[in-house]
């Protein structure tokens, strides 16, 4: 059998980082559904389709696996973000670097593209199984919870936090501002966290680029109303 002049340049897959990255995907779905004490390491094992001992092998245990996953899934929302979120910080770090404030019309604009991101995001089938893992740990949070924070959440709502403040003209800082910004974060989380309720408020029998459209547009319309007269105070 011939073979191939480029084959010796083309690298074979790692099957210890395809049997990691089966466990890291699946134990997302399977700690959702299961709670830590309900995900058996049968069943992770089971989802990923490898061999019981790639657990402690790959992880040390479940409890390891647990911690990864959580890793894991700051990783895949972060790299969805990645590219707007380095516009936006490099935005902001040039300005503090001149000295200069960003005016409340672009902070409007970069928020506008941030949360349209957001809702495509968290409307996807994809993200059922986050918002089961983050909810889980929203409710009794652990060291999973704390990853999932510092590595996504936190900096990303602090973003935002910085773009509300300088549309209402306030310090981002500020105990009315963080309010703000978490109410207003929530307000996008919705549509993932009542998914089914969307769907049954909306009579949509699905999420599909005609429905992901009035959404996004609804998204921007709330970026509109930050400081708007008569809006509800936190």
């Amino acid at each position: 059998m011939m073979k191939n002049k480029n084959s010796q340049s083309v690298p074979k897959p790692d099957r210890g980082d395809a049997t990691k990255e089966k466990l890291l995907s699946m134990s997302i779905d399977v700690f959702g559904r299961y709670g830590f004490d309900g995900a058996s390491t049968r069943k992770l094992a089971d989802a990923a389709g490898v061999n019981l001992q790639a657990i402690p092998y790959y992880f040390g245990g479940k409890e390891g696996l647990y911690i990864a996953a959580a890793e894991h899934l700051a990783a895949i929302i972060g790299g969805h973000v990645a590219d707007l979120r380095t516009v936006i910080l490099q935005r902001l770090a040039r300005l503090d670097a001149e000295g200069a404030a960003m005016s409340p019309k672009e902070a409007r604009a970069l928020l506008t593209q941030m949360v349209q991101r957001m809702v495509g995001l968290f409307v996807s089938r994809q993200s059922e199984s986050w918002a089961r893992f983050i909810i889980r740990e929203q409710m009794e949070p652990t060291e999973a919870f704390a990853r999932v924070y510092e590595n996504i959440m936190g900096p990303m709502i602090g973003m935002a936090g910085r773009l509300v403040g300088t549309i209402l003209g306030e310090d981002p800082a500020s105990e009315r501002v963080r309010l703000k910004t978490l109410s207003f974060v929530g307000s996008i989380l919705v549509f993932r966290m009542a998914h089914a309720a969307l769907l049954r408020q909306m009579r949509w029998d699905a999420v599909g680029p005609a429905e992901l459209e009035i959404l996004q547009r609804h998204a921007a319309g709330l970026v509109e109303t930050l400081g708007a007269d008569g809006e509800l105070q936190p």
